[in-house]
């Protein structure tokens, strides 16, 4: 009887074991989020690292049989699911780690979160680390999650001070003339700009600035602006186009760290001409009242730039050519304009010569008062020649009366 009472127990037990099916969620805990403070740290540098651990699972349905496995009915219940954490710890992976770890933090309920922090020192050494946190649950199950942790890298200045330069400055110098320029430092980041540095260099020998090379800025807002109002000089025989003015930006973000942004000044250098006349002249050298004549007026350019279309013309009330057209003249150089003319009454004639001419500039008139001096008509060698002829007639008419025979000559 003994074999058969056996099997009616572990029939029992099947049938006990059954009636009860539970289907559970299996719970999990993940890390949800993370903080460094600070965001960069500094090579030997303290900081805090937190850590939020959440427990994934939110409840379980459990589903049982009510009464024989072969009535076919079953009910459920909800029941939630917690998770014991033993031990939740940091491993350094190249980040030094101060502390102990954390022991048994106890029960964590569906879909609840709990903060853990811990205190770490950054290496000498910069770069990206990623030390990993290790938790422990009850029975025997573990997490690891790995975190980044910057120390000293450009990864992360978005979050700190961003300079930049903007540049007003006139629409164009004269070589030889200075020039009022205005820089704006912006800063666009999210944190302030420490001990600003702003260095000027210079273009060439022909454009610097004029008083200091060096301004310093002690600080600049996330979000502000400062400006600087500079002089630059430009020598006289500076290359007309664009001159480029070096610019180097230091300043220091809050992380301590140094940077340096190159910018720039662009100034656009355009040559100016300067008209004159440089001499007056006459062909023939004396000009008689009546007689016609060339006067020549040369007209040079003293300037910086090209004088273009040049025309000069002259208001003298005589009959001729009283305007030229000379063209070009460059810097340095003069140019001849000519005005055939005939002179009128003797005396003194004032007249205006007017020049005008264009260049990077725009248009431009010159005018110069002159005076033109016209001499009398000189009949002298007209009486002188009359004298003569009545001379030789009456010479001619002596010896024609003294030659002439059966003539009384007396």
């Amino acid at each position: 009887m003994r074999p058969v009472l056996l099997i009616i127990v572990l029939a029992t037990l099947v049938i006990l074991l059954s009636t009860c099916s539970p289907v559970a969620a299996e719970p999990t805990v993940t890390v949800s989020s993370y903080e460094l403070t600070p965001a960069v740290l500094m090579p030997g540098d303290l900081g805090t690292l937190t850590v939020v651990l959440k427990n994934t699972a939110s409840s379980a349905s459990i589903s049982e049989n009510v009464g024989p496995q072969t009535s076919g009915f079953e009910s459920s219940r909800t029941t939630d699911i917690n998770v014991f954490i033993e031990k939740a710890g940091l491993e350094g992976k190249g980040i030094t780690v101060i502390g102990e770890n954390y022991q048994r933090i106890g029960d964590l309920g569906p879909g609840q979160t709990i903060p853990v922090t811990f205190l770490i020192r950054a290496p000498a050494a910069t770069g990206f680390y990623f030390p990993e946190v290790w938790v422990d649950t009850k029975g025997g199950r573990s997490t690891r999650y790995p975190v980044p942790v910057n120390v000293n890298t450009q990864i992360a200045v978005a979050k700190l001070a961003v300079l930049g330069m903007g540049v007003t400055t006139p629409d164009a110098v004269k070589p030889g003339d200075a020039a009022d320029v205005q820089l704006n430092f912006i800063n666009s980041g999210q944190s302030s700009a420490e001990r600003v540095i702003v260095r000027i260099g210079n273009a060439s020998t022909s454009v610097s600035p004029k008083d200091t090379e060096l301004y310093h800025i002690n600080s600049i807002p996330a979000g502000s602006t400062e400006s600087l109002d500079i002089v630059l000089i430009t020598d006289r025989k500076a290359a007309t186009g664009i001159a480029t003015v070096p610019v180097t930006i230091e300043y220091y973000t809050i992380d301590g760290l140094k940077h340096t942004e190159p910018a720039a000044i662009n100034l656009l250098v355009q040559g100016r001409a300067e008209i004159g006349i440089a001499s007056v002249e006459t062909s023939p050298e004396r000009v008689v009242a009546g007689e016609p004549f060339n006067l020549i007026i040369r007209v040079e350019n003293a300037g910086t730039g090209d004088a273009k279309s040049v025309s000069a013309k002259v208001d003298l009330p005589f009959s001729g050519t009283r305007e030229a057209f000379l063209g070009k003249i460059k810097p340095g150089n003069d140019a001849p304009a000519l005005f055939r003319l005939k002179g009128g009454d003797a005396g003194d004639h004032p007249y205006t010569v007017t020049i005008t001419y264009t260049d990077d500039w725009g248009e431009s008139t010159v005018t110069q008062p002159l005076s033109l001096p016209l001499a009398p008509a000189d009949y002298s060698g007209i009486v002188i020649g009359v004298v003569i002829l009545i001379l030789l007639a009456a010479a001619g008419w002596w010896v024609f009366i003294r030659k002439t025979p059966g003539k009384n000559h007396e």
